[in-house]
């Protein structure tokens, strides 16, 4: 019997990207070196789901108020909560009468400085004891005049919009978000991975002398072993890895 989806998106804004897997390339901006033989980077880009805004729109803040406007309409309008264009209605027509007039805003101004809530049009559910970091784009150009917080978001519990926090950082010119270009990314987590029992697990050895027989044997497979072979191929470590992710593959379809 196959196993349930890892994480189940459910896209409500029409028009925009759907969720899709990120790319190991990281949209083909990766050098081609870099996405050969490193394969701490091209795993970190891969990790997880892009989800991109659903529409084009810019966000002006002048250090008190906000102001947006989207490709829909060019006149700018105060941001305080703002629906993206059409969906209260859309959302209405197909709600249960007991969830009508509860459609999730697109937008909205925060209480703390600086700061809007940006709803990616899109709900997720993951299966029993699996929840999402949300973040910024692993690898891609962060963009410019803001940031993003992330959070960790325990989707297997809580059904509702995926949204995530923007701190905007500067006052001289607008923000803009592209509807083709990822502003999100969503990571799979177990839940026991960020639990204190878990994260409280670790020690810390200070000195060289806390290296051991079996640390000096592995650094000398790792760093020494390499280094005094000059006609070495590239990428030992990228190879080593895959072999090993096919493998695990491989168990977990025979199994």
């Amino acid at each position: 019997m196959a196993l349930r989806p890892l994480v189940k998106f459910f896209h409500l804004l029409s028009g925009g990207r759907p969720p899709q897997r990120a790319d190991r390339s990281a949209g083909g901006l990766l050098p081609t070196r870099a996405y050969r033989y490193c394969e701490a980077v091209t795993a970190a880009a891969g990790f997880g789901w892009y989800l991109f805004p659903p529409i084009d729109f810019k966000i002006a803040w002048d250090g008190t108020e906000f102001m947006w406007s989207h490709s829909g309409k060019a006149r700018w309008q105060p941001l305080g909560t703002a629906q993206f264009p059409g969906f209260a209605k859309q959302f209405d027509v197909a709600a249960p009468k007991t969830a009508k007039g509860y459609s999730p805003p697109f937008l909205g101004a925060t209480s703390t400085h600086g700061m809007i809530q940006m709803w990616s049009g899109v709900i997720a559910r993951t299966r029993p004891g699996w929840s999402l970091l949300v973040r910024t784009p692993a690898i891609l150009p962060r963009g410019a005049g803001y940031e993003m917080l992330e959070g960790i978001i325990e989707s297997d519990r809580w059904f509702g919009p995926l949204f995530n926090n923007i701190r905007v950082l500067r006052t001289d010119r607008p923000v803009e978000f592209r509807k083709d270009f990822p502003f999100m990314q969503v990571q799979p987590i177990p839940r026991d991975a960020y639990d204190d029992k878990v994260l409280n697990s670790f020690v810390v050895e200070r000195g060289m002398q806390a290296l051991g027989d079996s640390e000096w044997a592995a650094y000398h497979e790792t760093v020494v072993s390499p280094n005094k072979q000059p006609a070495r191929r590239l990428g030992r470590y990228a190879v080593a890895a895959r072999k090993r992710r096919a493998a695990g593959h491989l168990a977990r379809d025979d199994g």
